[in-house]
């Protein structure tokens, strides 16, 4: 398993760092780690790119009544993402963000896409 974070500057703390060392040695991405990743890269993050969109899609599709609702559409969201559907997309969308961030030598490259 690897670790992905972002560039927020409390995961870059000396402590974070070294639990990240300990937990994910030499499999962990972001700022001061073995694998560097651009800071403020949404757009290279299938979490960002993709997973929080649809599921945000199917769970507020329709209006909801109440809380039990809504954690229920979660779960469905979440299942329905996860069944592996996606996975395909989801990689080659990756691969196609890649090239563009390479292309674009790591600057703004959304409106390349």
């Amino acid at each position: 398993m690897w670790f992905q974070q972002g560039g927020c500057p409390a995961h870059y703390s000396r402590l974070v760092r070294n639990h990240l060392n300990e937990e994910y040695p030499d499999r962990w991405i972001g700022r001061g780690g073995t694998i560097s990743w651009p800071a403020r890269s949404p757009d290279l993050n299938p979490l960002d790119f993709f997973y929080w969109g649809a599921g945000k899609e199917k769970v507020y599709s329709k209006s909801m009544q109440n809380v039990e609702e809504l954690r229920q559409r979660i779960a469905e969201a979440v299942e329905f993402v996860n069944n592996g559907r996606f996975a395909r997309f989801i990689s080659r969308s990756f691969l196609r963000r890649c090239r563009a961030c390479i292309a674009a030598e790591g600057r703004q490259f959304e409106h390349l896409l």
